[in-house]
C-alpha cells in the first residue's frame, strides 16, 4: 500500500472507529424520521419535497466532521511530520479527500434508501435522488476538507465552516434539486460538471490552507 492510500486509510478507519461516522449518519436519518411530523401525514407533499429535503440535509451532515478532519492531525505533528517526508499539502489534502468521501460518502449513500422510504420519495425520483448524492458527494467532502484546513484552530470551527460551506455548496444543491424535476438531464450533467470542478480544486485550496496555516 503507498502513502497514498496509507493516508486515505486512516481517515476512514479514524471516521469508522473513533465515533466520526455514526453523529453524520443519525443526524441525516433523524431529519428524514422528524420532517413528516412537521409537515403531517400529507403523503403528496412529502413526495414532493422529500427529495430536496434530504439533499439539504446530506449537506447539512458533512458539516458535522469538519473539526475531527484537519485539526487532530495539525495538532499531533501529523501534517509536519508527512512535510518533512516530502509530502505536498495538495497530495496530503487530496488523501484526505479520498478518505472522506469512502468514510462519510459511502455510509451516507447507503443510509439514504432507509431516509428514501422515511419521507415516502416516489420511486422514480429516488434513483435520481441516489445518483446525484453520489455525484455530489465527492463535491462535499472535498469542500468538507477545504473548510476544515481553513479553520483548524479556530474557535466555532464547526459554525464557522457552515457559513463557509454553504454558500459554497448552492450550486450543487441547486443542480441536485433540479435532477429531482422536469429537466433532469440537463440538471445531472451540470451537476456532475459542478462536482468535478469543486472536487477538483479542492486539494489545491485545501493544500494552500495547510501551508498558509504552517507559515
Amino acid at each position: 500500500m503507498n502513502g497514498f492510500a496509507r493516508i486515505a486509510w486512516r481517515e476512514v478507519r479514524m471516521a469508522w472507529t473513533g465515533g466520526g461516522l455514526w453523529l453524520p449518519i443519525v443526524f441525516y436519518l433523524a431529519v428524514a424520521t422528524l420532517f413528516p411530523f412537521v409537515t403531517g401525514p400529507d403523503k403528496a407533499l412529502l413526495a414532493r419535497v422529500g427529495g430536496s429535503i434530504l439533499w439539504i440535509a446530506a449537506l447539512l451532515a458533512s458539516l458535522l466532521p469538519i473539526e475531527r478532519l484537519v485539526l487532530p492531525d495539525r495538532q499531533a505533528g501529523v501534517l509536519d511530520q508527512l512535510t518533512l517526508r516530502g509530502w505536498a499539502d495538495e497530495w496530503i489534502a487530496a488523501a484526505k479527500i479520498a478518505g472522506h468521501i469512502i468514510g462519510f460518502g459511502i455510509p451516507l449513500i447507503l443510509a439514504t434508501p432507509v431516509a428514501i422510504a422515511l419521507l415516502g420519495v416516489p420511486d422514480a425520483k429516488a434513483a435520481a435522488l441516489l445518483i446525484g448524492l453520489a455525484i455530489a458527494l465527492p463535491a462535499f467532502a472535498g469542500l468538507g476538507v477545504t473548510i476544515a484546513a481553513l479553520t483548524a484552530g479556530l474557535n466555532g470551527a464547526s459554525a464557522l465552516g457552515g457559513l463557509l460551506l454553504v454558500p459554497l455548496a448552492i450550486p450543487i444543491l441547486i443542480f441536485g434539486a433540479g435532477t429531482l424535476g422536469d429537466s433532469a438531464n440537463n440538471a445531472l450533467q451540470l451537476l456532475a460538471a459542478s462536482s468535478l470542478a469543486m472536487t477538483a480544486l479542492s486539494p489545491f485550496a485545501a493544500g494552500a490552507a495547510l501551508r498558509a496555516a504552517r507559515d
